[in-house]
């Protein structure tokens, strides 16, 4: 059978609320972020967890949409709905990183100039396959994987995931399934113990350790949320959304734990949000209705906007975090009208990207498919 002929599932709404308001948050960090002289000072400290809470939140729902109903789909099937779903604004990020790219030249990025034009198509298409870029064509010095839109390297890792669960794991039984993700666990624990910056961060370069930790981040939370779709029921929580939404940002911006000397207690908190907290905040989310009209629009408002917002803004912070390091020295409250300007620049771009672009790419895929 056809992977478009298969009956669509209700969607949970509070979920993709959630997916919104951290993305949302993710946009925060990431314009906070050029402001601060250490991991201490970050102000959005844990927004970088928000990946790993999309890491876990996509596992759920891919347990959810697809566990059931591989009777009827094939793994060439599988494929075909991930890319129509994700591909179309990997493009896009990489096409407007690519079209600013000359324009981010900063203190922080000198020889941009420098980059010949082939080059820069090169790196712009092999960001489209979300092939990593090898260092060796590292044309903003960052050693991203992605240097057109960092954050790139989250994706790259999602469809390793995606792979990884439509060519076996999710044959999985429970018990082999649990087995697999308290071993993840436990890596994810002495990891971010262990780790020199007492945090989980890393992930997003083409090098072995780095590597590492990418799938490290990758591993416990998608079959994390994969076996909690399979283990749990959910039931009836009242205000969900509105609960979810201050546990998942008081999880975000909770400041540093442990201060540089004792970095250990900040990277046993991460583990603890990623293994405990997010999957309960999952739960509860999925356990919720929206219970007004308002609430449907705004959860379903938010839901839509979160990929494009996701894979859109970084092209943006480039010109900010480029404007910061040509302003050494300043501070976020000197700079706010900046950087709410970006911020607001990133969400109309996003919302552009969904209506003008996303969302007919998206149907022209799926009739092109049929």
């Amino acid at each position: 059978m056809n992977n478009n002929t298969l009956p669509t599932k209700q969607h949970y709404l509070i979920l993709d609320g959630l997916r919104g308001v951290a993305a949302m948050i993710v946009v925060a960090f990431h314009l906070c972020e050029p402001h601060a002289t250490s991991h201490i000072t970050q102000i959005v400290n844990h927004g970088y967890l928000a990946v790993d809470f999309f890491f876990l939140l996509s596992g759920f729902v891919m347990g959810y949409a697809y566990d059931d109903r591989w009777d009827k789909l094939t793994i060439g099937g599988f494929f075909r709905r991930r890319i129509e779903r994700l591909q179309p604004l990997v493009v896009l990020g990489m096409t407007l990183g690519a079209l600013g790219f000359y324009f981010t030249q900063s203190a922080v990025w000198p020889l941009i100039h420098t980059v010949p034009v082939w080059k820069l198509l090169v790196v712009m298409l092999i960001g489209f396959t979300l092939m990593p870029v090898p260092l060796s064509m590292d044309i903003r010095g960052w050693q991203e994987m992605h240097p057109l839109n960092s954050v790139g390297w989250s994706l790259f890792f999602e469809y390793i995931a995606n792979i990884l669960y439509a060519i076996g794991i999710r044959k999985l039984s429970k018990t082999a399934l649990s087995f697999l993700v308290i071993l993840a666990a436990a890596a994810l624990v002495h990891f971010a113990v262990t780790n020199p910056n007492g945090d989980v961060t890393g992930g997003w370069t083409l090098i072995p350790e780095q590597v590492r930790i990418g799938l490290t981040r990758t591993m416990f939370p998608f079959f994390g949320g994969l076996l909690l779709s399979r283990v749990t029921r959910p039931t009836y929580v009242k205000n969900a959304f509105l609960k979810c939404s201050l546990l998942l940002a008081a999880v975000l911006f909770m400041p540093r734990i442990g201060g540089t000397e004792h970095l250990w207690m900040n990277g046993l908190y991460e583990s603890f949000c990623i293994i405990i907290v997010f999957p309960v905040i999952v739960y509860l989310g999925a356990s919720g209705i929206a219970h007004s009209q308002k609430e449907t629009r705004i959860c379903k408002f938010l839901g839509d906007l979160s990929y494009p917002l996701y894979m859109t803004h970084y092209t943006l912070v480039y010109f900010y975090v480029g404007w910061v390091s040509d302003h050494k020295g300043i501070s976020l409250m000197e700079s706010w009208p900046f950087a709410l300007l970006t911020y607001v620049g990133a969400m109309i771009v996003a919302y552009g990207a969904l209506k003008l672009y996303d969302e007919p790419v998206r149907a022209w895929l799926r009739k092109k498919f049929k």
